[in-house]
């Protein structure tokens, strides 16, 4: 009988061991205060969540402000120059390349220069190389080009320098019109100009020869040979 129940015994003391051992180490576990809730509905289906894409931003040319706005920083910083007795800066550095047309090449005693016409105001500057403009300078004057150094400014702090060359305008056949018609219509008034001085001149003659012929004597016949006197003859 005893070697019968012997197994149950064991059973018992090993259950009791557990609960001891559970017991001992029951103190060890502190108790939550807070209630965390769950992240979804544990009776709600599953749906995996969708990955938002992250849009790279793309580097533009950063904006060039209107020819105004460049025109008025161009004279604040002439007025500081002057103000602090420097040297004022040129007002092409308030121009863009687009915004030059090259009129004329001719050498001077410094070197080729150049005359451009700023478009947008319809104002006519003489550069030299060295000159600044807004975007870039102007490196070299060829016979029938200018070339320039051209910086483009991109929003993510980068400036890509490429080179840019402008070539002289030729006049078309509306501009020789017009130069034409100007040309016709300005001919009358030097003719009258040049007929004015042909009167002029020739007035100018007349007094000199009347004083001439005051400094002569008033008779004309004064300064002539005399005459002999005929003899009388007898009858």
């Amino acid at each position: 009988m005893k070697n019968r129940h012997m197994p149950v015994t064991l059973k018992g003391l090993l259950a009791a061991a557990l609960v001891a051992a559970a017991a001992a180490t029951a103190p060890a576990q502190t108790a939550s205060s807070t209630y965390r809730g769950t992240q979804r509905d544990p009776f709600a289906k599953f749906k995996p969540s969708v990955k938002r894409k992250v849009e790279k931003k793309v580097a533009t040319p950063v904006v060039v402000p209107a020819i105004q706005a460049r025109i008025e920083k161009y004279k604040a910083q002439k007025l500081a120059a002057m103000n602090l007795q420097q040297a004022a800066p040129k007002p092409t550095t308030a121009l863009l390349l687009s915004e030059v047309q090259v009129k004329g090449i001719f050498r001077t005693p410094r070197g080729y220069a150049a005359m451009v016409e700023a478009t947008p105001i319809k104002l006519s500057y003489v550069v030299y190389p060295g000159e600044q403009f807004y975007d870039g300078m102007l490196v070299a004057i060829e016979e029938s080009r200018l070339v320039f150094r051209k910086q483009t400014k991109w929003t993510d702090g980068r400036t890509v320098v490429a080179v840019e060359t402008k070539p002289l305008v030729q006049p078309t056949a509306a501009d020789q019109l017009t130069a034409q018609r100007e040309t016709q219509a300005t001919a009358p008034v030097a003719e009258d100009k040049k007929s004015d001085v042909t009167q002029l001149i020739d007035a100018l003659k007349a007094l000199a020869a009347g004083a001439s012929q005051q400094q002569g004597g008033g008779n004309p016949q004064q300064g002539a040979d005399p005459q002999p006197a005929q003899p009388q003859g007898r009858p």
